[in-house]
């Protein structure tokens, strides 16, 4: 006897219920086209409903506006302010610091990662290893970003079938001294386990296998600040170990800004890294007393 499976209640139609917000229109007049964060208010004063960026304020909440798949944000909507800054790495900056902080309910990604986790390998086999613990921002042999030990063994163990490398070499099964792990004799590992391979050529092949998810150390020995400018508008974003710890308009307003020792941040990796380590920004190396290092501009 067959049973009837229970009737699935109809996916929720956003666009079904779109109506071009009118009662947002005016509070849209009033932002520049400019670069800055955005934020969606809706009756709550504390929990706003979603934060963005954009390098030109208004043309990107009116682009929310249009999209009747977004009709249950902007029904909830009431109000929506917004923080010019002088570019898009001060507002990339902005927007997931104000989202880690308050948590919008609309925003999905830049939530606080509370067990970030690294792929640690020296000559020895990968281990799993926490921010909490270890300083990201200076350890030597880390290896990708990741939410949660679960998600790192996910990758290893991926990358183990793509190049052919031993799970037992890798810490990812137990193999018996001497004897060629289960994967071998499927031809699936190149045989470190049991002599067809040394030790030393498996674990090149890893370290070549890893490296598209090489974490770079801090390269600079303190603080440094990155000068953005955008019409009337100077800003010096003042970062440390990957770390934003605040923006001035002035370098001689940093103050206690340049003494914080602060650890790694994974936002803050995330979108300077690439900008920081191919010169495309204009750095200034500071030191813990205020004042840009012989060094000067980089």
């Amino acid at each position: 006897m067959f049973k009837r499976s229970p009737t699935r209640p109809p996916a929720f139609d956003a666009a079904a219920i779109y109506e071009y917000p009118q009662h947002l229109r005016q509070e849209v007049d009033a932002i520049p086209s400019l670069p800055g964060v955005y934020v969606f208010h809706g009756e709550s004063e504390t929990l706003p409903l979603y934060i963005g960026k954009s390098i030109n304020l208004r043309n990107r909440v009116l682009s929310h506006l249009r999209r009747p798949e977004e009709a249950s944000l902007l029904y909830q909507s009431r109000r929506i302010s917004w923080v010019r800054t002088a570019g898009e790495i001060g507002a990339l900056l902005l927007e997931a610091k104000m989202i880690k902080e308050q948590q919008p309910l609309f925003n999905k990604r830049l939530r606080r990662t509370r067990q970030l986790c690294s792929l640690l390998v020296n000559n020895e086999k990968p281990e799993v290893v926490y921010a909490r613990d270890i300083d990201f921002s200076h350890q030597t042999g880390l290896y990708g970003l990741f939410a949660n030990r679960r998600a790192a063994l996910e990758t290893l163990r991926s990358l183990a079938d793509q190049h052919q490398l031993c799970y037992g070499l890798l810490g990812l099964e137990t193999v018996s001294h001497g004897r060629g792990c289960f994967r071998s004799a499927l031809h699936r590992c190149a045989g470190a386990c049991c002599g067809k391979e040394s030790a030393a050529a498996h674990h090149q092949r890893l370290l070549s296998a890893l490296e598209q998810f090489h974490v770079n150390c801090w390269p600079w020995a303190g603080p440094i600040a990155i000068k953005e400018q955008s019409g009337d508008l100077t800003q010096y974003h003042i970062i440390r170990n990957w770390m934003w710890l605040g923006s001035v308009n002035a370098l001689n307003e940093a103050g206690a800004l340049t003494r914080q020792q602060v650890g790694f941040d994974h936002d803050g990796y995330k979108i300077l890294c690439k900008p920081l380590l191919t010169a495309t920004l204009t750095i200034i190396e500071l030191s813990t007393n205020n004042a840009p290092s012989t060094d000067g501009v980089l």
